[in-house]
Order: C-alpha cells, then structure tokens, then sequence
C-alpha cells in the first residue's frame, strides 16, 4: 500500500471517531448546569462548520530517517483524536520537512514512513468504556511495540518499501575510470611485464572493479597494505621503492589509478621480499640459488582474500628464525649513531707498508690511531687498516687502496647497516621452509650442520673449495650415498692437472693409482676405490649441476686448520660416517658401514630425500643477539652488497 493512501486512511479513522463521539456527547446528560460551570481559561477554539466540534491545534507531520514509526507514550489513557498538518518543527532525531500550507490529503508523501504527531484533545470526556491495551513490552521494537498496543480491529500493516544503499562512488562507477587509467597506475620502473599483463588480468576478471578504494578513499583492508610498504625499511627493503600515490577523492581518475598502483605496488614488495630484487646468477655463474617469485596474479588473490592484506604481504619475507634476529640487530644498529668522527682522506696511490705520504695522520685519525712522529706508513697502521678491511668485506692485505679508502669515507653505522641487509638478502634466495630435517652448509665458516624440527641435532668440520675454485651455492636434496666410492676426475681438472702430465709422461695417472680410458678422442680418469680414493670412504651424493657433494677424504690433517678453503669445490666432512648416522636412520648404523668398506663399490638410498642447502652466511647472529662476522671467503657478500647500493 502507498504511504499516500495510508496516511488517507489513517486521517479518515480519525475523523469517523470524532463523529462519534460529539453523538455520544450530545445523548447524555449534562454534568453541570450552564450557570455552575466554571469559565474556560483556554483560547476560543476554532469550530469546524460542517462538524460543529472545536479544532484542536494543528500538529506536525515528521519523516523518520530510520523509516520507524514514532514510538506511543505510555501516558496516554487510549485512542486520542485530532487533524493532520505539517510543522517545521524538528523533534530529537527527526528529520522534518518545511511547513505546508495544503491539506494532509495533498502533502506530496515521498516513499518514507510517517509519523502521526497528535496532540491531547480538547473534546469533554465522555462515557466511552476505556479500552484496555496490553502492556508495553520494550524489549520490541517501536513498530511492534505499537502493533502489539492497538486494537486489532483497527491495526493497520505497513507498506512494504524498498532499502535504499548508498555507495560513493559505486565499483561500477570506477570500472571505465580503471580500464582508463591502468597504464598510468601499472607505470612502475621495476614492474616486469608479465606481472603488468596478470595484473590487468586479475581487474577485467572482476570487471574493472577497484580492489582497494570505497566511498571516502583507501579502504580499511587497503589502509593495512599501506602501513606494511610504509615499514619496509625494517625488513632491510627501500621505502622509496614503494611510492604510494596521492590524490583527491573528488578525483575519481585519481581514485582509480590509485587503486592500481596499490595493486602494483604490493607486487613489487611481495617479489622483493622473496629475493626479486637482484638476479644472484648476474653476480657470480657460481650462485645459483632457486628463487620462489610470487606471481601478481598469486599475490592479489591472497591479499584480496584476507581481512589484513598488510600482514599476509609481510608473510612474503623470508619466515627464518636467522633473518629474524639479522632483522632485530638491524634496528638495534639503527638505534645507535655512529660517533666515530669522519675524516676527509684525499686521493693518491695506495699506500703500503713502509710508506711516507702525508695522508698516513689522517688515516691513522680515522682508525681510532694515536699520533705518529713520522708520516710513515707503519705496522700498527697496516694492521688496523686490515682489521677495518676485513669487517668491511674488503681483501683484508692492509694496504690502502682506493676500495678501502671509500670505505673509510662511509659512517660506520651505515657501512654496518648495508651488511646486514646484505645478509638478509642471501635469506631470501633460501626456500621459505627448509625442511622439518635438513642439512645446512655454512661456507665461509667451514661447517656443516644437521636440523631437526628446528634444532641442531649434528655438527661438524668441513672443507670447502679454495678461492678459484669455490664451491658454489645452492639448494638441492640428498637422496643416497655411495660407499667405497669411484672418483671420476671433473673436466676443470682434467684439463688442469692431468692433460699436462699426460703430454709429458703417459704413465702420469697410472703412476698416481688413476684409470685412464679413451672414447675415441676423449680420455676419462677415474680414481678406484681406496685408501688413497680423493673422496675417502664415502660420498653423500644430491645429483646437481656443478657436479659437487659431500664426502670423506684421506687427508683428515687438515680439519685441524682454522681456514678451510683446500678443495676444488666439494665439502669434505670431517667423521662421516657420523654424519651418515643422521642421514641413513637406524638401519645403517656407521658400524654396519665401516663393515661394508673394502668390499666394492656400493650404493644406500636416503629412506627420503634430504634438503640441503649451501649458503654464504657471513653475519650469523646468535641466540644472545651476539653478532659473529666470518671472513668473505669469496667476496660474494661484497657483491651482494654494491649490487643492492648500485640498484639504489
């Protein structure tokens, strides 16, 4: 039913009882005789001509904004009369419509509910018998309440009218502004193409409709993917990298390229965050991690999917208790200014032991020296630059080349924070989940260890490859071991060391205990089992492309070596077959394997394979927060780091 036609109806009931009641009135007799009746005090009331009843005041006609009939008093006795007519006069929270001078069957009702407000009548009482009305119950609401207090016979339902939802501006409204305006918003240097393309794709999968942005700007899923590139700087990333947009939200172009520049930009974080930053293989042909990119079109289904996307953008960096606490030093270091005073160094040729040059006072200023009588370049001097050097991931020869003296015109505390975030870099080359069991081999600190659920179930010496023939970095799976192991001499010393000694001697290989055979033009050389076997008694094998793996050796005197860079790129293990313990299970105990050397060639498989991992950790922090910093075997951390300050 319309509003109209209720509001018609409701005045028609109104006026049928006033008619009735001025019948009633007029049968019964008088109370009191004109001349005891006391003078009224009230102003003359107007009289209606056709009725000949007085006319009560003219009441107002409010709008609800919550479209909800206004709640019956408890104080009225029972069914009240009077006329219907609009005010201006605003009542609590209700929104009322300026006065009208037409009749209440002409008022031009929009579609919201209205009010009857009726004032007390002015009519004597009468003999009517009361009505009697149920309590009140307030647990109702207003509507029922008044349902619930009404006589049946004359309860009126109300209308069914439609909801009104108001969106500023609406998805649709935005869906041409963002298919406009994705060019612009996806315009990041760093953004490849395809990520570009998936992005695209993942709007037109949702019609151009934007992810991020409601009525009034940034939505509140937005406002936490916002904060978390805002704190990017603690994760070791460059805010900068991570420009959030600016713009008006009477702008609705604006409003659109914005919301895909979010999009772009949590692409970006989330790949950075996994290592996408620098490509290592660029670096060295001997750093070949696995890096787990994100795509866009992953990241925008995660991010869209959850109620803080800032969190789950976080989750991308690497999850690794070591990053953690590399995480933690970083801000302990940036709590502390470096109060080392700088000193400007000029340029010359590098100075060396024994040198005179009038820059020698300066240096030792800058290394914390004391004065010197002469400009001389002497032990102390040489000594503390090398000291320097070696913390700064510079060949430690204490000589002042023109690589350390820019290290010497770099703060302190910034030289430390490039390291550290350097490190945390190398995290994010590694696996987010290294494995419930796995083996990790720390290069440049020479060890190699065994976790388990998190905990160091193993450790033990290794040796690693020398300098110019470093062993390489990576992540792979054991899956078996080979006892009484062959050892096939690799191309790189084929060509070094026995091609050589061939064209010299032919016997060179047999009289070291080497087979040679030929396949037409090319030779092989393989070493037979044995005591004297280059790779001892046992090898732990995980097939990989640098042809490299763990294993025994004959030479066990050099496990007593602090450094331990002799090989030419596998890692020896120092006991074995304790190792072997830990990889094989109970089945094959390292008493069982000693029993098996000697008696030919033979091959176990891992009950499954292993994880693990090759890494050039060269900041390790310990449970304490103590920060151990091992030398830069191979200056790999060197170049992560001028990698880092150069894409700045």
């Amino acid at each position: 039913m319309r509003r109209r036609h209720w509001a018609g109806l409701g005045s028609a009931s109104v006026l049928a009882l006033a008619l009735g009641l001025t019948a009633a009135s007029a049968q019964a007799p008088s109370a009191q005789t004109p001349s005891t009746q006391a003078p009224s005090t009230q102003a003359p009331a107007t009289i209606d001509p056709t009725l000949g009843i007085p006319l009560p005041e003219q009441p107002a006609l409010v709008i609800l904004r919550d479209e909800r009939p206004a709640e019956a008093s408890r104080e009225e006795p029972g069914m009240v009369t009077g006329t219907v007519a609009p005010s201006g006069v605003p009542q609590n929270n209700l929104v009322t419509s300026e006065p009208q001078p037409t009749p209440a069957t002409t008022l031009g009702v929009d579609d919201r509910p209205a009010a009857l407000d009726i004032p007390a009548s002015d009519i004597p009482a009468t003999n009517i018998p009361a009505v009697d009305l149920p309590p009140l119950d307030p647990a109702l609401s207003p509507p029922e309440r008044l349902r619930s207090a009404a006589p049946s016979e004359v309860t009126i339902p109300p209308p069914d009218l439609p909801k009104v939802v108001v969106e500023l501006p609406s998805g649709s409204t935005l869906a041409g502004d963002i298919a406009a305006r994705m060019t612009e918003g996806l315009a990041l240097p760093r953004l490849a193409e395809r990520e570009r393309n998936e992005i695209l794709a993942a709007y037109q999968a949702q019609e151009n409709r934007p992810l991020w942005i409601d009525g009034k700007g940034w939505s509140e899923a937005a406002r936490h993917l916002v904060a978390q590139l805002g704190r990017a700087a603690e994760d070791g990333l460059r805010p900068t990298d991570y420009p959030l947009p600016v713009f008006e939200a009477s702008d609705k172009g604006k409003l659109a390229e914005a919301d895909v520049r979010l999009s772009a930009l949590a692409v970006l974080y989330a790949r950075d965050a996994r290592g996408g930053r620098i490509d290592p293989r660029r670096l060295s042909k001997l750093i070949t991690p696995t890096l787990y990119l994100p795509s866009a079109t992953e990241v925008l289904s995660e991010l869209t999917a959850v109620q803080d996307p800032g969190t789950a953008l976080a989750a991308y960096n690497p999850p690794h208790e070591q990053y953690r606490r590399l995480k933690a030093k970083l801000a302990e270091l940036r709590e502390h200014l470096d109060d080392t005073p700088l000193v400007r160094i000029p340029a010359g040729p590098p100075l060396k032991l024994g040198m005179r040059d009038e820059r020698v006072p300066l240096v030792r200023a800058r290394l914390g020296l004391g004065p010197s009588e002469e400009p001389v370049f002497d032990h102390s001097t040489a000594l503390a630059l090398a000291d320097f050097q070696k913390k700064a991931g510079l060949p430690a020869n204490g000589v002042l080349s023109e690589r350390t003296l820019a290290a010497l015109g770099t703060p302190a505390t910034a030289r430390g924070e490039q390291d550290i975030i350097a490190q945390m870099e190398r995290w994010r080359w590694l696996p987010p989940d290294l494995g419930e069991s796995h083996i990790i081999v720390n290069v440049p600190e020479f060890m190699v260890r065994v976790v388990r659920d998190g905990k160091v179930v193993h450790q033990t010496r290794a040796i690693v490859g020398k300098p110019d023939t470093a062993t390489p970095i990576f992540s792979h799976k054991m899956d078996h071991v080979i006892v009484n192991p062959s050892w096939n001499v690799p191309p790189s010393i084929l060509k070094k060391e026995f091609l050589p000694g061939l064209a010299a001697d032919p016997n060179y290989a047999a009289k070291r205990g080497y087979v040679v055979t030929r396949h037409g033009n090319n030779i092989s050389v393989r070493q037979p089992p044995g005591e004297r076997n280059a790779l001892g008694w046992i090898k732990f094998m995980f097939p990989n492309d640098h042809a490299v793996y763990l294993h025994d050796t004959p030479n066990r005197r050099l496990f007593a070596s602090e450094r331990r860079a002799f090989s030419h790129g596998c890692v020896r293990v120092d006991n074995p077959f304790l190792l072997a313990d830990q990889v094989l299970g109970p089945d094959w105990s390292h008493e069982r394997l000693k029993r098996l050397i000697g008696s030919g060639e033979r091959m176990i498989k891992l009950p499954q394979p292993l994880p693990i991992h090759l890494v050039y950790n060269t900041y390790v922090v310990g449970a304490d927060g103590h920060m151990t910093v091992f030398d830069d075997l191979y200056g790999f951390h060197r170049l992560v780091r001028q990698a880092l300050e150069q894409r700045g």
